[in-house]
């Protein structure tokens, strides 16, 4: 018998079971007779001085370890914040695996496509109808990516006006990437103070013939709906403005309201988000767009088609922005957000979040008392606490650090930053009164340890296996392992 490998390597039975020291416990292999030159000379190295020997059952008994020192939506409670860390179903991981949408070259002809091409064309008008804008493009691959795009359409749209608008009007309470991407797109940010949502006088204050938008969060980063929305959309129309709005915070609204009917022109959605597919780690994302009928020829393209008969890839539109991303999009992600909202279904999608804001309203009862809560009007799907009432000199910080110990992942802290100390707790849908109860049990213990033994709020965690670490010095003065010395 004999074995060829990938290296082009002929290896003979005799070789593979051979062992050079009868001696020596178990089996190894004699060094191969190969002459260097037909080996690449970068892939030849000398034996690694001090590197280990291990058995497979070492390797993977080690490597399935370090896998569960990881913390994850799959493994625990994820109040993370400030987006939507929600359960994957796993039916949707099924879907994705399908070989005919997991394999298919992204430049297969259309008529051999037709199955990918209908699921992203049903995904495109699912998306219209939940949000209420006229179309919708799928290139964008993640929310900050899809933010770009939305702008871009904007500014296309006013210098195909002839319009030179330099400004773009953000509230304190937007999301964190919003005054990044108006900077990006050539606009000046003009921030606009708020008192937990914007009022139609501040946004008239600061609207005139230099605003190209005004970049909106709906519900904000406070967890508060925006209850002037319509009025303040119908003022910067009226001066020549357009409003984007960010739909990291959707899950909130699904169902229940539309961002289209209140008046927004523009808006991402982030179905790595609000749609429940892997999100995370740089990636991976889909950000799309949906627009009115007045700023759809403007969307990135191209788009996917139906003519009645078949589904097909459109040609370019004269006035779009142009390619976001090669081909389609981040596919993978777009098959499991459109199996979430089929498995779903309207009424689904409404309880869900009907579901994310009673469980943060819960929570907020809950603790409301013992921790600070700065804004008094009703939460949606997420809850913004502060240290203000911690005794002991205990901080937001501390407070993220002992969660660790109670076997939670932090939640967001110190943002959105008009919340002074902000603990920012969202809570999706899919975690029970069971868990929520075991959450707010540990938060209220955090505080009696605040008063009782803050020195142990100032050390923890505790029980991880790396204890606090010095952040601050790492942000301003990393250690990076491929610089010299590191």
């Amino acid at each position: 018998m004999t074995i060829v490998g990938t290296s082009g390597l002929v290896l003979n039975e005799k070789l593979l079971f051979e062992h050079s020291d009868p001696g020596r416990k178990g089996y190894s292999l004699p060094k191969l007779d190969v002459p260097t030159a037909e080996l690449p000379a970068e892939l030849c190295r000398e034996e690694i001085s001090g590197f280990p020997e291990l058995s497979e059952v070492d390797v993977v008994r080690h490597f399935t370890r370090l896998s569960t020192w990881n913390y994850g939506v799959d493994s625990g409670f994820y109040p993370l914040g400030s987006c939507t860390m929600k359960y994957n179903p796993k039916v949707n991981e099924v879907a994705a695996r399908i070989p005919g949408l997991a394999f298919i070259h992204p430049a297969t002809p259309s008529h051999l496509a037709q199955g990918s091409l209908e699921l992203m064309y049903r995904l495109q008008v699912a998306l219209a109808e939940i949000s209420g804008f006229a179309r919708v493009t799928l290139q964008p691959a993640a929310g900050a990516q899809g933010e770009l795009a939305g702008m871009l359409v904007i500014r296309a749209w006013h210098e195909a006006r002839g319009s030179k608008r330099t400004k773009v009007l953000i509230p304190d309470t937007a999301h964190g990437t919003n005054p990044a991407t108006a900077s990006l797109t050539g606009y000046d940010v003009v921030p606009i103070a708020s008192d937990g949502v914007l009022t139609l006088e501040e946004v008239e204050a600061h609207m005139n013939d230099d605003v190209a938008a005004l970049m909106v969060t709906n519900p904000n980063t406070l967890g508060l709906f925006e209850t002037n929305i319509e009025a303040i959309c119908k003022l910067v129309h009226e001066r020549g403005g357009m409003v984007y709005c960010d739909g990291a915070n959707l899950n909130a609204l699904m169902g229940i309201a539309r961002p289209g009917d209140m008046g927004i022109d523009v808006m991402h959605f982030n179905l790595h988000k609000t749609f429940s597919t892997p999100h995370g780690g740089g990636g991976p994302g889909s950000g799309p767009v949906g627009v009115t009928e007045e700023l759809t020829p403007y969307l990135p393209g191209p788009g996917i088609e139906f003519d009645g008969e078949s589904y097909c890839i459109e040609a370019t539109r004269a006035d779009s922005i142009g390619r976001m991303m090669a081909f389609h999009g981040n596919v993978g992600i777009m098959v499991r957000a459109y199996a979430y909202i089929r498995s779903m279904g309207g009424a689904g999608l409404k309880y869900a979040s009907e579901m994310a804001v009673l469980n943060a309203n819960y929570v907020r009862a809950r603790l409301e008392g013992v921790y600070d809560l700065p804004f008094t009007s009703r939460s949606l799907h997420e809850v913004i606490f502060s240290d203000k009432d911690l005794e002991g000199d205990c901080h937001t910080l501390d407070v993220a650090k002992r969660l660790i110990d109670y076997g939670y992942h932090p939640p967001t802290i110190y943002f959105p930053l008009v919340v002074k100390g902000a603990i920012m707790i969202e809570l999706t849908e899919t975690e029970s009164q069971e868990v929520l109860d075991e959450f707010c049990d540990a938060m209220i213990a955090i505080a009696g340890e605040a008063r009782d033994n803050p020195e142990l709020l100032h050390q923890a965690p505790i029980r991880s296996r790396i204890r606090r670490l010095d952040e601050t010095t790492a942000a301003r003065k990393p250690k990076l392992k491929w610089e010299k010395g590191a």
